[in-house]
């Protein structure tokens, strides 16, 4: 059976963010994708993409998957809207906020650092980082990518500090992050956006290619018996 775009687009992204986040390989599924993530907030996750076929719809895969979970931290990635999702979970889900799957053709050029700020970017085990900081050394921004292969960069974990936002600093960082995975050999970007990120994006020229309903398993704790 063949791979949807969407599939493809997924498969790309999970490559560069288990770089980024230093996670265990993918572990191929027959619905998607299985990541060990090792922490206590995240033990592992499930990646689903959209089905390939008409016959292979993804609500009996994630049931499933619900139904097995026994682990706090494990999470859902499921590339469809949280409403589709909603009436396939068991107590003990919840959810985090919507993701969205963006694309962009990587292209050389230096972001324009704005006067009072520096930047600096480096290398290290397939991640490249971006960091801005004020001329005292202060933390101001920060972002990084994993590489994965020649074609796919993850842009991931973008944060700007409270009192430099609206500066267009996170824009130098994507920028930088931009350039640097072109020079590194790789032709397109993907990232995962929040609601508010995803329109500072698409400012930037990335297109919107899907949909993630993001998800966990917290059980609310036992009830202690009365003595």
């Amino acid at each position: 059976m063949g791979e949807s775009v969407v599939s493809g687009l997924v498969r790309s992204w999970v490559g560069g963010w288990v770089v980024s986040r230093g996670a265990a390989e993918p572990v191929d599924e027959p619905w998607g994708w299985t990541v060990d993530v090792g922490q206590a907030a995240q033990v592992a996750r499930h990646v689903l993409p959209e089905p390939t076929e008409p016959d292979e719809p993804t609500e009996p895969d994630v049931r499933k998957l619900v139904a097995a979970t026994t682990a706090p931290g494990t999470w859902l990635k499921v590339f469809t809207d949280d409403d589709t999702v909603r009436p396939w979970l068991g107590p003990g889900w919840r959810f985090d906020v919507p993701g969205y799957l963006m694309t962009v053709p990587l292209a050389a050029g230096a972001p324009v650092v704005p006067a009072g700020y520096t930047l600096t970017t480096w290398h290290r085990g397939g991640v490249v980082r971006a960091l801005v900081r004020t001329e005292a050394g202060h933390f101001a921004a920060r972002g990084q990518l994993g590489l994965a292969g020649a074609v796919a960069v993850v842009a991931d974990q973008i944060e700007t500090a409270p009192a430099h936002r609206r500066r267009g600093l996170g824009s130098v960082v994507m920028r930088a992050l931009e350039d640097a995975g072109h020079r590194d050999g790789a032709e397109t970007g993907f990232l995962v956006a929040t609601p508010e990120g995803k329109a500072l994006y698409s400012t930037l020229g990335w297109t919107l290619r899907a949909t993630m309903a993001s998800l966990y398993y917290a059980p609310e704790p036992a009830e202690s018996a009365e003595v």
